[in-house]
């Protein structure tokens, strides 16, 4: 076995080329079939009690067709994504990867954009020997790295404002 927290490492790097490359594909294949995604309306609503489901458990023919649309509706401006943490339990059959996440786009019709910035935690487990993301925390701002400067304000993605459900949340 390789190391725990040098693979969770290239996950989160996988994670971010396939954004920049627009590869739904690779995307997909991150995730574990039970994945869930609960998403916070606002990049300061901390409290878990105010959060939303946007695309509900994992199902790839869904997922990807938000993303396609996202793709064929928005340039990606710029991507930057850093790691602060990697935790790895005990056993090496989970982990966290706590993420900063800036990331811009631009709609290809009006110029619009979204702006998904804040800390992600992304957890992961170890299946039949090979990590999948399980859960995915929505971008928060917590004030304390560049990634999540207090005070900067974030566009939500398409889902974070319901009842539109066009395109599935940052990862």
């Amino acid at each position: 076995m390789q190391d725990p927290k040098a693979e969770i490492r290239a996950m989160v790097d996988r994670e971010t080329r396939a954004w920049d490359a627009l590869d739904v594909e690779t995307l997909l294949d991150l995730f574990h079939p039970d994945m869930v995604w609960p998403w916070p309306p606002s990049p300061r609503d901390h409290d878990p009690a105010r959060w939303i489901f946007v695309l509900g458990r994992f199902d790839r023919a869904r997922w990807a067709a938000a993303w396609g649309e996202l793709f064929a509706t928005h340039e990606l401006v710029h991507n930057r994504r850093e790691i602060a943490r990697i935790e790895v339990t005990p056993e090496a059959d989970g982990a966290l990867a706590v993420v900063d996440v800036d990331t811009l786009w631009r709609s290809r019709a009006d110029g619009a954009v979204q702006h998904w910035k804040g800390r992600a935690g992304k957890v992961y487990a170890r299946v039949d020997g090979e990590w999948r993301m399980t859960m995915h925390t929505g971008l928060l701002d917590y004030g304390v790295s560049a990634g999540t400067a207090a005070g900067t304000p974030r566009t939500p993605p398409p889902p974070a404002d319901p009842p539109a459900r066009t395109s599935a949340p940052p990862s």
